[in-house]
């Protein structure tokens, strides 16, 4: 009975462990991405590239060549009007973050940020726009 009272006890406790590192995780990843929210809308685009992984850094070369890319294709984050976090979810070994942003024109966007660890904490991999009911490009 004893036994079984004790694993019982240490199943729980990895639960609770696994829960609050997941919580942690969730607080990591939001916390990047609204770091880099916070730099579009103060136009800060050097700052703002600084929460690209540095594969994406190097793909873009710039922070100027950056911001082209995100005023012309992802003008909602560039000046979002309201953010929301839903899921948090890993999918094919990378941790995805869906987020749904309000631009300022009122039109509802979803999107979906691959996030990676890196040694600097939480930096965005890639963003994807995803289809949502009522939601425009």
């Amino acid at each position: 009975m004893r036994t079984g009272f004790l694993r019982m006890l240490g199943a729980l406790m990895l639960a609770v462990m696994s829960v609050t590192g997941a919580a942690a995780q969730s607080t990591e990843i939001e916390g990047t991405i609204n770091s880099q929210f916070e730099a579009f809308k103060a136009d800060d685009f050097a700052t703002a590239f600084t929460y690209a992984t540095p594969s994406l850094q190097q793909l873009f070369q710039s922070p100027q060549n950056f911001q082209r890319m995100v005023t012309q294709g992802y003008p909602m984050v560039w000046r979002p009007a309201e953010v929301r976090y839903l899921e948090l979810r890993e999918r094919g070994g990378s941790m995805w973050q869906k987020v749904q942003i309000t631009d300022a024109k009122g039109f509802t966007h979803i999107l979906d940020y691959k996030m990676e660890e890196t040694n600097m904490g939480w930096r965005i991999g890639a963003v994807q726009i995803l289809d949502a009911p009522g939601a425009t490009a």
